[in-house]
């Protein structure tokens, strides 16, 4: 893991492996690159003429563009880094704490092998140092476990050419003594820390990452930090009836498990529900899944992940809220003992639903751990699901929508997620919806009309929700897993998406403002 210190010491004078500065678009027709805020001493050092030498190298400012050039005498780091930080912000205006995260872990994913690096990008106060130390951490993340790394010590090779990630950024323009300017450095690696560990668990093939060994890892953790653990086994579930969380891991050799996540504090008024869907495999079921969608499915359980590493950040945070995560873990399989379309199955609420297609699994074992959550009567509920395809056809892969049963509460969520860089959507539950769930034979059932889908699981989830609770849901199907090439912060794989929206609310919370 990368280690992050602060230093207010001119970067010209620092001796480390790289320096990291930030340039941007200048305004105008012509826009002429800009260094950025903090490179003050490097720009000096290059007689003033950094901006044109890097623009002679090909450098623009754009957003995630990075260029290395040599540094000029004196130095005590062999090289400069200028990354892009996009347009220069009006006047009066900041460049943003997003922009700055980016930045930063685009720096720190081209310093893999790098032992120390400093960063000298714009700093105005500490919430900027937090977002500097988020992206660090989140762009020096690697997922590695299960390729031969050989020896992978910084700056050291092997035949594989594998590298360790950035082993330490020192972020300049903070404080080390200073109690604002500490306390964001520790936020920022509690929360990147575990949003890693939850990109970890979605990056575990699933053949290592069952519901029981999901379960082990949770428990461990929860015991590290002061977290009270309750694991419900397949007996245990069978005896109290969670009958949507049995009938989607009826096909698998790998049973069930209910985790339930209990962090308190004594000064807490306020108590929250994080609910995360976690299917650690999904085939689909006897609903097999087609040709072409099946190799990625071990993301399936990125909801219950997620959930997972934040309530271990608020622990470790010590937010005075109390903070519940309910993970329901199953694993999808078809076999002679599967749940059929067709069957219906009896909820843990009472409720009774007609399975119609095993492959929209999700909201079942969701289902179950809602209307479990809803008896502690929290204050609001927030469940987190890699729930539909529907919402990637309506969103895109990298933002994911929220419903809610409280208008105002679903707008607090949604300036939430923004306020952390993580792209949202508020999206309605038409109620007219509905009437597509009705069942001859059951309840309701599982699906309803195909058009809408991801509102119509939406709907359903709102059926076990406990009356007079606020309730929100995050369908991150899009943004939960990345295919693509890496960007900002994210990388390949797994993302770790809505663990930072589900931290600020539980601190908002804890300051009194729910939303």
């Amino acid at each position: 893991m990368t280690a992050l210190t602060l230093s207010t010491a001119a970067a010209s004078g620092l001796r480390a492996d790289a320096i990291v500065v930030g340039v941007a678009k200048g305004s105008g027709s012509k826009g002429a690159l800009v260094v950025a805020p903090g490179a003050e001493s490097v720009d000096k050092a290059y007689d003033g003429k950094l901006a044109s030498v890097l623009e002679t190298l090909g450098a623009s400012g754009g957003e995630g563009e990075v260029t290395k050039l040599p540094a000029p005498s004196g130095f005590k780091a062999p090289v400069v880094v200028a990354v892009g930080l996009g347009e220069v912000p009006e006047k009066d205006e900041t460049y943003g704490t997003d922009a700055l995260r980016r930045a930063a872990g685009v720096a720190a994913r081209a310093l893999t092998g790098v032992k120390k690096a400093a960063f000298a990008l714009p700093v105005e106060d500490a919430d900027d140092i937090c977002a500097l130390g988020e992206g660090a951490l989140l762009g020096a993340y690697s997922f590695v476990a299960y390729k031969d790394q050989g020896d992978t010590k910084p700056g050291k090779k092997n035949g594989k050419d594998a590298k360790a990630p950035l082993a330490e950024a020192v972020l300049l323009g903070g404080k080390p003594r200073d109690k604002a300017y500490k306390a964001a450095i520790e936020r920022a690696a509690a929360v990147a820390e575990e949003l890693n560990r939850a990109r970890d668990l979605v990056n575990t093939p699933p053949n290592d990452l069952d519901p029981e060994a999901f379960a082990a890892v949770a428990t461990a953790a929860a015991k590290e930090h002061g977290i009270k653990v309750q694991v419900l086994d397949e007996k245990a579930l069978t005896k109290g009836g969670y009958g949507g969380i049995l009938g989607v891991g009826a096909g698998s050799d790998a049973p069930p498990r209910l985790v339930k996540l209990s962090y308190t504090h004594s000064k807490a008024k306020k108590h929250l529900a994080f609910v995360g869907k976690g299917i650690t495999y999904d085939s689909g079921g006897i609903s097999l899944k087609p040709a072409g969608h099946n190799e990625t499915m071990k993301c399936d359980m990125a909801g219950a992940a997620a959930v997972f590493a934040a309530v271990v950040a608020a622990a470790r945070l010590g937010l005075e809220v109390n903070v519940t995560g309910w993970l329901a873990l199953a694993e999808n399989m078809p076999s002679g003992s599967a749940t059929r379309p067709g069957d219906v199955l009896r909820m843990y609420s009472g409720k009774t639903v007609e399975v119609l297609n095993t492959d929209a699994e999700g909201r079942l074992v969701l289902a179950d751990a809602i209307a479990k959550a809803s008896e502690e009567r929290p204050d609001a509920i927030v469940d987190v699901a890699t729930l539909t395809g529907a919402m990637m056809v309506a969103l895109g892969n990298r933002t994911f929508g929220i419903m809610a049963n409280d208008d105002a509460f679903r707008t607090s969520v949604h300036e939430i997620a923004e306020e952390v860089g993580e792209p949202s959507w508020p999206m309605p539950l038409p109620a007219e919806l509905r009437k597509g769930m009705d069942s001859a034979t059951a309840d309701m059932a599982n699906i309803g009309d195909r058009m809408g889908g991801g509102l119509v699981a939406g709907l359903f989830l709102q059926e076990f929700v406990g009356e007079g609770i606020i309730w929100a849901h995050l369908d991150v199907a899009g943004p939960a897993f990345h295919e693509g090439a890496p960007f900002g912060y994210t990388p390949k794989g797994g993302t770790g998406t809505a663990v930072r929206t589900l931290v600020r609310l539980a601190e908002r919370t804890a300051a009194g403002d729910l939303g």
